[in-house]
């Protein structure tokens, strides 16, 4: 087993564990995909067809308007990559998922992941683990939003992700932040790298 699988059997085991014949018919259904920096992975307004497994870089989900641009969601490894809500009901995207650093994910299809979860129960457990995961996280981080202080949200995805203020525009990170400019920068300098 090379590290990425090795990774990813850790990163999965802590959600579902999956014997070891099953995680290889999983891993062995995945595609590498190459993406480099600013370039799109969906596009709003496009069904997302395949769901990722992110080996390197980071990318991240947004929606865009006339006004303005509103971060959603950062991803990197190890982790999973997806607008849910397209994957899972194979619709429209509401949103873009962007890769903004050089990236390779590894990528399973809609279909091939259906045809997984008929052959596997524990696939689709983990799938549907990994989904309350995400819900999850959404709630907390739409409670962060609600209920906290920008200094609060700061510190918080400081604690988090402190990684990403050195490989993430600080413009992409405010706007995930719900912070303007000036309040990010004014934060940004209390942070030691």
């Amino acid at each position: 087993m090379d590290s990425t699988q090795d990774i990813y059997r850790q990163f999965l085991s802590a959600i579902h564990p999956l014997d070891d014949d099953i995680f290889h018919a999983l891993f062995q259904s995945l595609q590498t995909r190459l993406y480099k920096k600013g370039e799109d992975i969906v596009l709003q307004g496009h069904r997302q067809k395949e769901f990722y497994f992110v080996q390197s870089g980071t990318q991240m989900s947004y929606y865009e308007d006339e006004k303005k641009l509103l971060v959603l969601a950062f991803t990197y490894p190890p982790s999973l990559c997806a607008i849910p809500e397209s994957f899972l009901t194979q619709q429209p995207s509401p949103c873009c998922l962007t890769c903004v650093t050089d990236s390779t994910l590894l990528a399973l299809s809609f279909d091939d992941l259906q045809i997984l979860f008929d052959r596997y129960p524990s696939i689709e457990r983990l799938f549907r683990k990994a989904t309350e995961k995400i819900l999850i996280g959404i709630l907390q981080r739409h409670r962060e939003l609600h209920t906290l202080t920008m200094e609060q949200r700061f510190s918080a995805f400081c604690s988090r992700s402190p990684h990403l203020l050195t490989m993430v525009p600080h413009k992409y990170i405010a706007s995930y932040l719900g912070i303007d400019a000036t309040n990010f920068s004014k934060l940004l300098r209390t942070v030691r790298f």
